[in-house]
């Protein structure tokens, strides 16, 4: 990979209050049944800036494999732990999240990704500030979700809103959660990448002569016909105005109308038409 694709792909990097925000978080999934649902759930974590992450009675565990399907995560792969048993993984967590798709009987708190970041997030801060116990948030084997045993150790019950067909996968779970905590964390600050050239806007007189050509090219192809020239071009004038074009692309559009005409005269088929044609291609 090139030094120029390395910086493409480049994120941005966390702040500290951000960073401190999502290491008061791990990431609980118990009695996962598969290599590539913990996989997934690493990459989710990776892109949000979660790092931490505990495994409660794997079916399988191999981070060989785990880091084979998801590439560049073994700074969370060598950080994971691994517990017998649920009550062992939640022990010092002061607060945790039961992730769950499915309306229970009993009555609990229940709540949404967005609503419930915010908070998460000021726990987060003050579990590794203070050094406090972590956020949980607990995620159900594949098949089964979690159970209402497992939701009593809870303190929140979150559910992802869907259509009724309600069938996300772990990796998914994980994802969507990851991407709320990132982005009331820090996604929303980061400004999208500047374009690679950058050009001022362009000047009242480039858009004439850029309009000028165009309709010279239209006038050239017989474009008109028996429409309303005048019409046509103001038309066209607002949607390159809407377009709030840039100086370098107002002359892309010209450079294209000056070609216009420059095929047909080349071609023999040129025809000069239109009111005060002259037979200038406006070229300068």
């Amino acid at each position: 990979m090139s030094e120029t694709e390395q910086g493409e792909k480049a994120g941005i990097p966390l702040t500290e209050s951000a960073r401190q925000a999502l290491e008061g978080v791990v990431v609980v999934l118990w009695q996962t049944q598969d290599y590539v649902n913990i996989a997934g759930t690493i990459r989710a974590m990776k892109n949000f800036g979660l790092s931490r992450l505990r495994l409660v009675s794997p079916a399988l565990w191999d981070p060989y494999r785990i880091e084979g399907i998801a590439h560049d995560t073994q700074d969370i792969v060598a950080r994971t732990e691994i517990f017998d048993t649920l009550d062992e993984a939640l022990a010092d967590c002061s607060f945790v999240v039961g992730m769950t798709a499915r309306e229970r009987r009993a009555k609990r708190a229940v709540t949404r990704p967005r609503d419930l970041a915010p908070e998460l997030l000021a726990r987060g801060t003050q579990a590794t500030a203070e050094g406090t116990g972590p956020v949980a948030l607990l995620f159900g084997r594949e098949d089964k979700g979690l159970s209402n045993e497992a939701l009593d150790l809870c303190h929140r019950t979150c559910i992802i809103p869907t259509t009724e067909h309600a069938s996300l996968n772990l990796a998914q779970a994980v994802l969507v959660m990851a991407y709320e905590l990132w982005m009331q964390a820090a996604g929303t600050a980061i400004p999208f990448k500047p374009p690679r050239r950058d050009a001022p806007p362009p000047t009242v007189e480039l858009l004439r002569v850029v309009f000028e050509d165009m309709e010279r090219a239209l006038w050239a192809i017989d474009f008109f016909k028996t429409r309303n020239s005048e019409s046509v071009m103001r038309t066209l004038r607002e949607l390159v105005r809407r377009a709030d074009v840039d100086a370098r692309e107002a002359g892309f559009l010209r450079a294209m109308a000056i070609e216009v005409v420059k095929y047909l005269k080349r071609a023999g088929a040129y025809e000069e038409r239109g009111p005060g044609a002259s037979g200038e291609t406006g070229e300068s």
